[in-house]
């Protein structure tokens, strides 16, 4: 059984609290849907952009846009295919996290599979790796240095299931979301359970586990920002904890200060985005706009995909296809879709 060692410092406490009073205050804002669902969707842009450039991807924040989008992009397949399919894990979480419970081996390796399909040999995908591995550095001209060697390829099933057990019992106990969301990272990129991949999976698997305590942060946060900005820092502190080799008593209290400061970075800049477009600077017209559940699904899955259909509609509110076009309609109208091309390829995008 898994049991973290660890101590709440007095930094690692002084900023849960400060994350703790802007989540408060992020979730008290009144936001116009459009612009929350503006805000969302720059955020799944950059979680996209950030986290694959982490790995060392070459496509710049407004070529990954431009992906998303279906746009051509002059790039190697590989960092195109690397794109799509973090976008895909992506929308993957989102569907996910609609449904309660803990995090499961089925879930992680769906998370996998969509997140290396294509890059890698089809018998490795989903699949926890089959030897061990080496985590090295480049050091130029041919060297190299060992950074850490992951347990045996043996130990992976178990470890798995044991950080999975964890989190449930964590949750029965009280452990801090966030500190549970930051021992989930550090042990999973530890465990470093597959072939390849490992780093994006162990991001969407923090951004997940929030999702599911309710510390999403209006789906807004982008922790990968803070790691991508200076990555040797986000692997140092990662290495720090781990030492070269895997050790069972590993102590997570530096890198609970590096993540609970990079979260703290990111919460204060979802605050910002959020009172740069707060209640206090739109017309008294747009203060109007009110959403039913109903509409709420059609914008949560436009946020995420980017357009979106009458079947679309149809299909997750289980309504005719009549009622799903006079739905659209009517947040057409409101001033938060815009129809664009005609007949039966016709789709709404958001309202600019």
């Amino acid at each position: 059984m898994l049991e973290p060692r660890y101590n709440i410092t007095s930094t690692i406490l002084s900023r849960i609290a400060e994350i703790a009073e802007i989540k408060a205050a992020v979730e008290r804002s009144r936001v116009l849907p459009l612009n929350e669902a503006q805000l969302r969707r720059q955020a799944i842009l950059r979680m996209a952009h950030t986290s694959t450039s982490i790995e060392g991807n070459k496509l710049a924040e407004f070529e990954v846009g431009k992906v998303l989008e279906g746009k051509a992009v002059r790039a190697t397949q590989k960092d195109i295919l690397e794109v799509e399919n973090y976008y895909k894990a992506l929308k993957l979480i989102g569907s996910m996290a609609k449904t309660k419970g803990d995090i499961t081996l089925i879930e992680i390796l769906k998370l996998h599979k969509a997140v290396i399909d294509g890059l890698i040999e089809q018998e490795k995908v989903g699949r926890f790796r089959p030897a061990d591995v080496y985590v090295l550095d480049d050091l130029g001209d041919g060297r190299e240095m060992l950074r850490f060697k992951a347990p045996p390829a043996s130990e992976i099933k178990k470890m798995a299931e044991d950080l999975i057990a964890w989190l449930k019992a964590s949750k029965k106990i009280n452990v801090h979301p966030i500190i549970r969301a930051g021992i989930l990272h550090l042990q999973f990129v530890t465990i470093h359970p597959f072939t390849d991949g490992n780093g994006r999976v162990a991001r969407l698997l923090t951004q997940f586990q929030l999702y599911r305590d309710g510390w999403d942060f209006r789906k807004i946060l982008v922790l990968e920002n803070y790691y991508n900005q200076d990555r040797m820092s986000y692997y140092n502190a990662e290495n720090r904890a781990q030492g070269k080799t895997y050790q069972e008593d590993m102590d997570f209290t530096s890198w609970l200060e590096y993540f609970t400061t990079g979260f703290l970075v990111e919460a204060r800049k979802v605050l910002e985005q959020i009172q740069s477009i707060g209640f206090g600077k739109v017309s008294r017209k747009s203060e109007q706009i009110f959403l039913d559940r109903d509409e709420i699904q059609i914008m949560d899955f436009l946020t995420t995909t980017g357009r979106i259909t009458s079947d679309d509609v149809a299909d997750i509110l289980k309504v005719a296809k009549r009622t799903a076009q006079l739905k659209l309609k009517n947040l057409s109208d409101k001033g938060l879709l815009k129809l664009k091309g005609k007949g039966p390829s016709s789709y709404y995008s958001l309202a600019r």
